[in-house]
């Protein structure tokens, strides 16, 4: 029996009792992740590194959205659908907000050729999160195709773009490291703004509110 045939013989409170603790787990570390790449990302004057410690809170609360439904179906009560749309609707502001910070500060850094700090933890934060991100977006994927839950694979591909996003700041700080090269940061930094648009987009369409 293959993986995926394991996951669906599983009951389906266990199943749910799964997606509820990797959404906890999410939590947790989104806000270790927060708070240790912001505090970096100011120290080293880094604009990716506090760019992705940013988003790391959007996502953050986008996976507190996600365990209040998940916990309200355990419940067996029904989520007020209307409320978490306007959540959303803040969220995407939140994305679009971010993404405005990061291009004027790009803008300013690339004008001014901005020299940031080498930043050892930063790298050693996003090192990490690129090998834990993706096996929980991996995870949630599985379990959420198991309840046929759409709002958990909506929420394991925000997490899998979390890795993605890691992938591009932990570039930019190891090209300034190794070349010292500035201007890595702030294009980086113009990556990350580029996903939170997209990320944006999709919050404000509803996308992790999928009633289908």
């Amino acid at each position: 029996m293959d993986t995926m045939s394991a996951a669906n013989a599983e009951p389906l409170p266990a199943l749910h009792r799964q997606a509820i603790r990797l959404e906890q787990f999410s939590i947790a570390w989104m806000l270790i992740e927060a708070s240790v790449a912001v505090t970096a990302g100011i120290i080293a004057a880094s604009l990716a590194l506090t760019s992705f410690g940013l988003d790391s809170v959007i996502e953050l609360v986008s996976a507190s959205l996600v365990l209040r439904r998940l916990q309200a179906e355990r419940a067996h009560g029904q989520p007020d659908q209307r409320a978490e749309r306007r959540v959303l609707r803040i969220i995407a502001v939140t994305f679009f907000l971010l993404a405005a910070y990061v291009v004027i500060g790009s803008v300013i850094d690339l004008a001014t050729r901005a020299h940031p700090e080498r930043s050892p933890v930063g790298i050693g934060l996003t090192v990490a999160s690129l090998l834990v991100m993706p096996l929980l977006g991996w995870r949630k994927r599985r379990v959420g195709a198991s309840l046929h839950n759409q709002l958990v694979l909506a929420d394991a591909a925000e997490t899998i773009l979390c890795a993605t996003l890691a992938a591009t700041t932990l570039l930019g700080l190891a090209l300034f490291a190794a070349f010292s090269w500035w201007w890595a940061d702030p294009i980086a930094a113009l990556a990350v703004a580029y996903f939170a648009v997209r990320e944006g987009r999709e919050a404000w369409h509803g996308e992790l509110a999928c009633d289908d």
